[in-house]
């Protein structure tokens, strides 16, 4: 019993730093609680492969939340460039519902596997992005925005995270100041996480892998980092237009590396 209240406690720390991490980074946190998820699933003895599917589809329907209360903060202070959001919501939403659908087909070592993989390669943007790298002055339109939008949700889906870290390298490298950007991907999570959310329950239904879910969404994992993180994302986001934001990121990117490692090394040798 003193296990179970030690994970709860740790999962709502969890659930604090995803919102705080959202608010600042425009990220949704689902960096963060899929890791987190995995090993608190495994933790309490849930060893089935599809854990990690469990896992991505809590963490997307918390970014609904995480999100929500992000970019209503970062709104406030006129940061969201809500023109991008209405142009590139729809093709975000096709790629994550197409995302949803090539997860279920996956096995739950691959899917672990692509999330550590790819939380290594996002670490370089806050190891090495800076704001004044641009490509062009705007956001780019026609094929050009559906394919990257449609990428976008896709692998968003594929690794139950907001969009935020590719929304951000996007919008900034087109041109969009980097508090804009943060503030306009936080968007781009309730654009991923709806219908993300949706897409694990309805592929997962029928699948019994965690006790008290819908499908691939667990509900007492939903309810503790949702609520942590809606109370702490605008918290945040003052943060984000407050303070320096190059030491955190940097302490961040870090810390991808090693929960990446982690995530490749049990998808290379797990069971």
């Amino acid at each position: 019993m003193q296990d179970i209240w030690v994970l709860v406690l740790a999962m709502a720390a969890t659930g604090a730093f995803a919102g705080l991490i959202a608010g600042m980074f425009g990220i949704g946190g689902g960096i963060v609680m899929v890791p987190a998820l995995y090993f608190a699933f495994n933790s309490l003895g849930y060893e089935d492969p599809r854990v990690m599917h469990v896992a991505v589809g809590t963490s997307l329907a918390v970014i609904v939340a995480t999100s929500l209360r992000s970019v209503s903060a970062h709104a406030k202070r006129g940061a969201v460039d809500f023109k991008v959001l209405r142009e590139w919501a729809p093709w975000i939403i096709a790629g994550t519902l197409i995302g949803t659908v090539i997860a279920h087909y996956l096995s739950g070592r691959m899917l672990t596997g692509i999330f550590g993989g790819m939380a290594m390669l996002l670490s370089l943007q806050f190891f090495f992005g800076r704001p004044d790298w641009t490509l062009r002055e705007d956001m780019p339109g026609g094929i050009a925005r559906i394919g990257l939008g449609g990428t976008i949700g896709a692998f968003s889906a594929l690794m139950g995270i907001g969009g935020g870290v590719m929304g951000v390298t996007l919008m900034t490298l087109c041109g969009k100041p980097i508090r804009q950007a943060v503030a306009t991907a936080a968007g781009f999570g309730v654009a991923i996480g709806a219908p993300g959310a949706i897409g694990f329950i309805v592929n997962g239904w029928g699948h019994e892998v965690v006790p008290w879910s819908l499908g691939y969404v667990n509900g007492p994992g939903f309810a503790l980092l949702a609520s942590c993180a809606f109370f702490v994302a605008p918290l945040g986001a003052k943060l984000a237009h407050d303070l320096p934001e190059r030491t955190l990121k940097r302490l961040f990117a870090i810390g991808l590396v090693v929960v990446g490692f982690m995530l490749v090394r049990e998808a290379v040798i797990g069971g």
